[in-house]
């Protein structure tokens, strides 16, 4: 039995039901909303009017899990408790409500957006954007009411997203940030680069700015308040990040860890026998920084569910960790970053120094090269890769995967330079940047020996 609808949990359906026929296991899915299998990355796309229609965002219906997988999926179908004892769950739907045994169970209920409890909070026309319904509310809503003034309190990934989906849509749009910059997962001075981006294209970027409350106007959301302005707003989405949602897990009785998801091994199982969790809402353990984490991406979430539904059927496999890899566009700027960054590390206890180089996507005289800055982080001493972040244009971002690699591999800068990389002028430099920031990681750190 799964609990959720989506990457986690139905990944750990599917794969248990590739290694046990019906026969030899039956399984149940219980997702509160309308849909499974959708992808919450493409919601902005959807917003933003980049992606249509809603339905080729779903990669699987309830129905062709049925159909294809002998999988009951049942949408509608909130649980309420887990009874740990009684080995069931007690699930509510049209029909009623009723318990449910089971053998094994998966909890993949994912996270929630952050939302602040402020005066006004609660009026229509504020949205936090998690799952596929938040995005059809969304785009409903500006439909409906046709909002010319969008403000996003927050500058997270899903954040600095709508942001630029409510520019697609024709809204003007401000963005506040209690932080210096926006995308706390990078470092400043990377940041800055994606605020300026957003700037470029007439987004209002306030940092340094914290929320205060809302004004309401019949019940429906009219300003953004803070203690430097009010901010006219017609339409606010939240972009502050998501927590894991661990209410039910953590009702009955199960562990939640020092990140604030669910405790796991590293075959994915809680503490109570017979029940795992995988996806955003359970613990993954940094491979850099040496302790658990809670990290909100898809990637993460289908290799749990795999490993999980591996061993719920029987089989064994571990998870090994995580690293953080992320990537993103946003207003036209490609972001990506992988390891820590500079304040991660030295929170991690390493001496760690950040270096930057200025480069382009191809040879800088073939035409189509755009800019592209990466920042590479390292220990001091012994010169070990420790991050990797990068902001540019087009061609720039999934370079972070060289980089990934280095990090996953636990190579060194020095190593990571004489990597045998391609090169040719429409593709690159002679010098890609990744292998220019590692050469001016190894400077510094042959300078501090």
């Amino acid at each position: 039995m799964v609990v959720g609808g989506d990457a986690g949990s139905m990944s750990a359906a599917s794969q248990a039901r590739r290694r046990l026929g019906r026969e030899d296991l039956s399984i149940i899915a219980f997702e509160r909303g309308p849909y499974t299998s959708f992808s919450a990355c493409g919601i902005p796309y959807f917003v933003g009017g980049v992606v249509r229609p809603f339905q080729s965002l779903i990669a699987r219906t309830p129905e062709q899990f049925r159909s294809a997988y002998d999988i009951d999926a049942r949408t509608g179908h909130e649980v309420l408790d887990i009874d740990l004892d009684r080995r069931s769950v007690h699930v509510r739907s049209d029909a009623g409500q009723a318990w449910e045994g089971f053998d094994y169970l998966v909890i993949g209920t994912g996270a929630v957006p952050v939302r602040l409890d402020l005066p006004g909070a609660d009026a229509r026309g504020i949205f936090g954007v998690q799952t596929l319904p938040d995005g059809l509310a969304v785009d409903r809503y500006i439909g409906e009411f046709a909002p010319q003034r969008a403000v996003v309190v927050g500058g997270g990934y899903i954040g600095l997203e709508m942001a630029e989906a409510f520019k697609q849509r024709g809204l003007s749009v401000a963005l506040i940030e209690r932080s210096e910059q926006p995308m706390g997962t990078l470092d400043p001075d990377m940041g800055a680069l994606v605020a300026d981006a957003m700037r470029a294209l007439d987004i209002e970027v306030l940092t340094n700015e914290a929320v205060a409350g809302f004004e309401t106007t019949g019940g429906r959301v009219a300003g953004v308040v803070t203690k430097e302005r009010t901010l006219r707003a017609e339409i606010v989405a939240f972009g502050i990040g998501v927590r894991p949602n661990t209410d039910l897990a953590s009702a009955a009785g199960l562990v939640v860890g020092e990140s604030g998801a669910i405790a796991v091994d590293r075959r994915m199982r809680t503490a109570a026998e017979g029940v795992y969790s995988a996806g955003d809402c359970a613990e993954k353990w940094h491979r850099v920084a040496r302790r658990p984490v809670a990290i909100a991406l898809g990637t993460h979430a289908n290799k749990e569910g795999r490993i999980a539904g591996i061993n719920v059927s029987g089989g064994y496999a571990t998870f090994p960790g995580v690293i953080g890899t992320a990537v993103s566009k946003i207003c036209g700027a490609e972001v990506a970053r992988t390891g820590l960054n500079e304040s991660e590390a030295k929170r991690a206890g390493f001496d760690a120094l950040g270096v930057t180089v200025d480069s382009t996507t191809r040879a800088g005289y073939f035409p189509g090269a755009r800019p592209i800055k990466v920042k590479v982080v390292a220990e001091r001493g012994s010169g070990a890769l420790l991050g990797a972040q990068i902001v540019g244009e087009e061609g720039a971002a999934k370079r972070i995967d060289v980089l990934a690699t280095a990090v996953w591999n636990e190579m060194s800068v020095d190593e990571l330079i004489n990597v045998d990389l391609s090169y040719a002028p429409p593709f690159s430099p002679l010098w890609d940047p990744v292998l220019a920031a590692a050469r001016r990681a190894w400077q510094a750190v042959e300078q501090g020996r």
